[in-house]
């Protein structure tokens, strides 16, 4: 199976692309302080997510690799937070936040079942 196919980097890639549409409308101002680093982060976990998955024939980095993902995960929505209470992104769409969760609950199912990625654990 390819990376590609993995629920967690599909709703990854499906959030960071979300996030990069609607960072388009942020204020310039907020450019180099809110869109980079919402849109570095988003792309982070997907990126994370596909080296986990080629390094699991080693379990330790498989899991560390996602263990990256999952942080940078947390960190988007750190940022979504931070849009929210600028009233960049509307309270009433919680897309982003149920996203990020289900995304970050994906990762630690991969993280507490590697078996089933095909990581050796012997």
């Amino acid at each position: 199976m390819d990376f590609k196919q993995l629920i967690a980097y599909k709703k990854a890639f499906d959030l960071s692309m979300s996030i990069f549409n609607t960072s388009k409308s942020f204020p310039k101002e907020e450019i180099y302080s809110l869109a980079d680093p919402i849109r570095r982060s988003s792309r982070s976990v997907c990126a994370n997510i596909a080296e986990a998955y080629r390094k699991r024939r080693y379990p330790k980095h498989f899991i560390s690799k996602l263990t990256d993902a999952d942080g940078e995960n947390s960190e988007t929505n750190t940022w979504l937070d931070l849009a929210l209470a600028c009233e960049y992104i509307s309270p009433v769409d919680p897309r982003f936040s149920e996203q990020g969760r289900e995304i970050g609950k994906l990762i630690n199912y991969m993280i507490n079942n590697p078996g089933k990625f095909g990581v050796n654990l012997e």
